[in-house]
């Protein structure tokens, strides 16, 4: 599978590109590794740029004053990442983006972006559909923090990620779903009896 295939097919999924407009996106596009354990973003960074991971998993975290982290969220194979509220205002991130395992990504700039919007304009839709896309998540999760008991957190995280028990420390989901290790393997144990 060559470098562009899961991004193209990403982008084919939500709007259709000529060979020539997918030509220039990927002139646009930077190819990035990022090793287990660096930072793709950190506090105070402001994020000019979209990244779409090719391989690898990646946590979103917010680092406590105690020192403790606090993970927001995932981003895998396939993910667009960003900090949406950064690299719209322009401002510092209050979240840390990091590498659980070594990652490919293909990188955006914001003003490239901009640029892209002018020379293909069914890029503003695709835009506008993966910002959608990131307010339903957001919006359902933080729902989901409120409402659902943590079982039932589990079990959409399950159906959601398949894969993350494989792939993230048990810390790491236990933090997102907001419930202490102890209980998530209380949970785990639960389920699968």
């Amino acid at each position: 599978m060559d470098q562009l295939s899961r991004i193209k097919s990403s982008i084919g999924s939500i709007v259709s590109l000529t060979d020539e407009e997918l030509l220039i996106f990927s002139g646009c596009l930077e190819m990035k590794t990022i090793n287990k354990n660096e930072f793709f973003l950190k506090e105070g960074q402001v994020c000019d740029f979209i990244g779409f991971v090719n391989f690898g998993v990646m946590i979103y975290f917010k680092t406590l004053e105690n020192g403790k982290e606090l993970t927001t969220d995932f981003a895998f194979e396939g993910d667009w990442v960003t900090i949406n509220e950064s690299r719209l205002n322009n401002t510092p991130s209050l979240i840390n983006i990091k590498a659980i395992e070594n990652v490919e990504l293909l990188i955006l700039r914001q003003q490239d972006l901009f640029d892209l919007y002018t020379k293909i304009p069914k890029l503003e839709r695709l835009g506008r559909i993966l910002m959608e896309q990131s307010f339903v998540k957001i919006a359902r999760q933080s729902i989901d923090l409120q409402v659902l008991p943590a079982k039932q957190r589990y079990e959409s995280l399950l159906l959601k990620y398949p894969e993350i028990f494989q792939k993230v420390p048990l810390y790491h989901i236990a933090n997102y779903l907001g419930i202490a290790p102890k209980s998530l393997s209380r949970i785990r144990k639960e389920f699968f009896q």
